[in-house]
């Protein structure tokens, strides 16, 4: 991206998707067919697309995954699995469900949705959101390869020591993962600053910071969040990877290490880390319920503020997954305080989605189910997380199936219906066409049911004292009913999801036509066809309120966005760049265009650690220098011809 101040005066006109200027801008911006195209391209739609396609994929394996325990689990005494396919089938279900599923699929409706939310033609940096995707897909490929070699990680996806260390676990299954998840930080990290910096920078003019809607303020708080949380877990698995293959001893109580030191620094990741998959679900569903309750949302304020909070606090609770490690009793007392006080701005976001259903005028289709539903969800998973808060409790419930239901309402139950809510939402703009509600609504009630029937008994094995991560249990314990009624519960909801995934390909190509914006909703993006072409906006709109489409409605008497009138920029690709809080427009940004370099850096990224984990230092040289021959090949300086520019009055 480079920067060119402000000096002329762009031209400001009014134009059409139909006019010759939109299709000027269509051959600027377009990405080339082809097989090169799409590899080079860096389109944020496109890459939008396919995050949440590799992360719908990852889903489906991690449902596998769990449906293959459950009916280890569904009767005592089972033996369709050995312990250790138990063992690497649990942290891979883990694994992809918390790393490779629950925080792409919101990068991709956030890589998919900010510029066109933001009034922008893209993202700030292009090719760093390019790369973000491809190290984010080989990583995911590196951690999943060793799966059908039968070495895969199998020291649950929180991989605690010593039982991860050489001494116990001598195969590569924990090498796999400690490289895999250092590889997969790259992705997370250089996403989350694409996102802080495009927010504070590529906005429409206008759009000052109180007007950004709350799926942003989500994805803006989990990436600041990220970009402090994910080195110490990067840390962590590189820390344990030394121990492994060159005899540290960061870990090695014989060699003065302490195992202790690897919980706080996975945890000090591992809770903000469920913020950060919590809080953009959160925003998809403060943005998308107001528009089929036919008012804006009660208390934007407040939910901004309680989002920021909530990460804010987060960052102080994670001593409450180690409350039964034998912390100092002042320790567990904070930690439990902090644990408890961070309902209060989670409590804020609940009463304003009731607020605005009970004020509204609410409309049933799917996608308002799936939000619906969610706000009960969570206040379940909300409960019973505050319920572990109080140390005394929480001796009782740890390491028992009641911390497993709770994770599964809170990752599962609070992330996937949003996210299913959202695609129903979103997918007119994304295609242009309707998905069939009737077959949605089967699709939903389908999983309502069968997430709570499935979830919501593990919370009784639990009380009845049924540890987690154990692969078969004893008949005569008092879980058999439980278990049973979990297993079937847990088919069923994948019933509800396959509903959902046939109704989502059926609709792709016998889907009702939509036009723009068919829920009459009030945000940018639906200003725009459906789909949205390459640019985005043939001119930069300017915004004067929250809700640019139903300033007419509101009768709002102040100033009128303007979404036909603005400035053009058709000097190549550009978008302009605006101050961080009030949106006042102060340079023209030059996006670069479609480029092979995130492809091959992500690649060799992907050679480099294939090489440390087989220690062949001929593949590993191999990678780095093509990282470095791909890092050169993208900063290579590019000189650009501009036509004179006339002096506008």
């Amino acid at each position: 991206m480079n920067d060119t101040a402000l000096t002329r005066r762009p031209n400001v006109v009014r134009a059409d998707y139909d006019s010759p200027t939109a299709r000027a801008l269509q051959r600027l911006w377009e990405t080339k067919p082809g097989i090169v195209g799409w590899l080079s391209s860096v389109d944020h739609k496109e890459i939008g697309l396919r995050y949440l396609v590799t992360a719908f994929a990852f889903l489906l394996a991690g449902g596998v995954e769990a449906l293959v325990m459950r009916l280890q689990l569904a009767r005592p005494d089972q033996t369709l699995l050995t312990p250790e396919q138990y063992n690497q089938l649990f942290t891979m279900h883990g694994v992809t469900m918390i790393f490779l599923y629950a925080l792409p699929v919101l990068s991709g409706f956030s890589n998919y949705l900010w510029p066109l939310m933001l009034g922008s033609r893209d993202m700030a940096f292009p090719r760093l959101n390019a790369l973000s995707y491809w190290v984010f897909l080989f990583a995911g490929v590196f951690l999943y390869i060793s799966f059908p070699l039968g070495q895969a990680p199998n020291a649950g996806w929180f991989n605690y020591v010593p039982m991860a260390s050489k001494q116990f676990n001598p195969g590569i299954n924990i090498d796999v993962y400690a490289l895999g998840m250092v590889f997969l930080g790259i992705s997370t990290t250089v996403g989350s600053a694409n996102f802080v910096v495009t927010l504070f920078r590529t906005r429409a003019p206008g759009m000052s910071i109180n007007r950004v809607p709350i799926i942003v303020w989500g994805t803006l708080t989990a990436s600041v969040g990220n970009l402090l949380a994910v080195p110490a877990v990067s840390l962590a698995f590189f820390l344990l990877w030394m121990d492994r293959q060159y005899g540290t001893h960061f870990f090695d109580v014989a060699g003065g290490g302490r195992p202790m030191l690897w919980q706080h620094l996975f945890w000090m990741f591992g809770h903000p880390w469920v913020y950060a998959i919590v809080l953009p679900a959160m925003g998809i569903v403060s943005d998308a319920l107001p528009t089929f309750c036919r008012r804006p949302l009660v208390g934007y304020t407040p939910v901004a503020l309680a989002t920021v909070t909530t990460m804010i606090i987060g960052f102080g609770v994670w001593v409450h997954h180690m409350f039964a490690t034998g912390l100092p009793p002042l320790s567990l007392s904070f930690f439990g305080v902090a644990s408890m006080v961070i309902a209060v701005p989670s409590a804020v976001s609940v009463f304003a989605w009731i607020a605005t259903i009970w004020t509204g005028r609410p409309v049933r289709t799917t996608a308002f189910l799936f939000f619906a539903g969610f706000v009960l969800l969570f206040v379940i998973g909300g409960v019973s997380g505050f319920m572990t808060a109080a140390v005394p409790l929480d001796w009782q419930l740890t390491d028992t199936y009641f911390v497993v239901a709770h994770l599964h309402y809170v990752l599962l139950g609070i992330n996937v219906f949003p996210v299913v809510g959202g695609v129903y939402y979103w997918f007119p703009k994304v295609t242009g066409r309707l998905m069939d509600e009737r077959l949605g609504k089967w699709s939903f009630w389908v999983m309502f049911v069968g997430f709570n029937l499935g979830f919501f008994p593990m919370h009784i094995s639990g009380l009845l004292g049924m540890p987690r991560r154990v692969y078969t249990y004893p008949s005569g314990m008092g879980w058999d009913t439980s278990n049973m009624i979990t297993s079937v519960g847990s088919f069923l909801f994948a019933v509800g999801v396959l509903l959902f995934l046939v109704n989502l390909l059926r609709s792709l190509r016998h889907g009702a036509p939509s036009g723009p914006n068919p829920w009459n909703a009030a945000t940018l993006e639906w200003s725009t066809p459906s789909p949205p072409p390459p640019y985005n906006f043939v001119v930069i709109p300017h915004v004067a309120s929250r809700h640019p489409l139903w300033e007419t409605q509101l009768r709002d008497t102040g100033d009128q966005s303007s979404l036909h009138e603005g400035m053009l920029l058709d000097h190549g690709r550009e978008t302009v760049g605006t101050s961080p809080f009030d949106a006042e427009p102060d340079i023209i940004l030059r996006m670069p265009g479609d480029s092979l370099a995130p492809f091959l850096l992500a690649l060799a990224g992907a050679v480099f650690f294939a090489g440390l984990l087989l220690h062949n230092w001929s593949v590993t040289g191999a990678g780095l220098g093509g990282s470095a021959l791909a890092i050169l090949a993208w900063l290579w300086p590019r000189t650009t011809l501009l036509q004179k520019e006339p002096d506008h009055a």
